[in-house]
């Protein structure tokens, strides 16, 4: 074997200096270099991109404060339309329901005057009845036939209401 030939030490050492020092000096000046250039852009991106995310951070923060405070908004400027909206149907029930009531008396009082009649007719009937009930009666008892304006007087003070 030729690496393990004493007399061949010497220039394999040589040899391996010089190729020790030109791969050495081709990282040095070339591939060292370029690593490092990529490893610095790369940390640029990284640092960019880490000062974007914390700037699209702040700005979503701040949308959501806008969003929230819109919310808030939108939910006082519902209550206050439901509250007017509220008011203003009780205001119309209440004066729905006060016309309902001005018809409801009207309409009752139109009832009570027509059954005021009917009863009014209806002692009129009565009276009349009453009258030809009693002539018949008394000329059943007696045999003849009584004035029918006896008979009418004596029922009307029956039926006059008695003052007490």
């Amino acid at each position: 074997m030729p690496q393990l030939d004493v007399n061949t030490f010497l220039p394999q050492i040589v040899w391996l200096v010089i190729t020790f020092a030109a791969l050495f000096l081709l990282m040095w000046r070339v591939a060292v270099p370029r690593i490092a250039d990529v490893l610095e852009t790369r940390q640029r991106r990284i640092d960019d991109n880490l000062d974007k995310a914390v700037e699209s951070k702040k700005e979503a923060e701040q949308t959501l404060a806008a969003y929230e405070q819109a919310i808030a908004e939108a939910h006082a400027g519902a209550n206050t339309h439901i509250a007017e909206a509220a008011a203003r149907m009780s205001a119309e029930a209440a004066e729905r329901e006060a016309k309902l009531a001005e018809d409801l008396s009207a309409r009752i009082a139109a009832a009570e005057n027509e059954i005021a009649k009917a009863v009014d007719d209806a002692m009129n009937n009565i009276r009349a009845a009453t009258i030809e009930v009693a002539a018949a009666a008394l000329e059943r008892l007696t045999g003849e036939a009584p004035g029918e304006k006896a008979v009418a007087k004596v029922i009307d003070n029956a039926l006059k209401p008695e003052d007490r």
